[in-house]
């Protein structure tokens, strides 16, 4: 025990570095075991798509979903969510519902929203349209 604290003692920003690093690596394990929402892989987002009528919600700037969407995708801004306006997708409360982004990381905040709005299966795409672009499928281009 001596030697962990000697240790501790002359290597004080290292041991602190690494005890912030695994004080984040819990709040994250905790953050995605309560989230309302799954994170789902590119294969489980087209297999949701095409059997369970799953409905894509993308997130992001208007200029960026005209440069490239996934398929049939709703583009409802996070402001919106935030506001509780739905559009269409008001009356899909019980059908899947996937959240992409451009990264997967600012469509976690609009998932926990859909999440307490009431929607019932709401999901993340897992890198969001990076991991989209790299499996090689399909994007939309020019409409809304």
């Amino acid at each position: 025990m001596q030697e962990y604290i000697a240790f501790f003692q002359e290597n004080m920003i290292m041991s602190v570095v690494w005890v912030g690093l695994l004080i984040a690596l819990i709040m994250n394990i905790v953050k995605t075991s309560t989230a309302a929402y799954k994170e789902i892989s590119v294969g489980e987002t087209t297999q949701l798509i095409n059997r369970e009528n799953g409905v894509v919600v993308d997130i992001r700037a208007k200029d960026e979903f005209k440069k490239g969407h996934i398929t049939e995708a709703l583009h409802i801004l996070p402001s919106d969510i935030k506001a509780g306006n739905f559009g269409s997708l008001e009356n899909r409360k019980s059908d899947p519902i996937i959240v992409v982004c451009k990264t997967g990381q600012t469509a976690q905040e609009s998932a926990n929203l859909l999440a307490k709005a009431g929607f019932e299966k709401v999901y993340v795409l897992k890198s969001g349209l990076i991991a989209w672009s790299e499996g090689n499928l399909p994007l939309v281009r020019g409409k809304k």
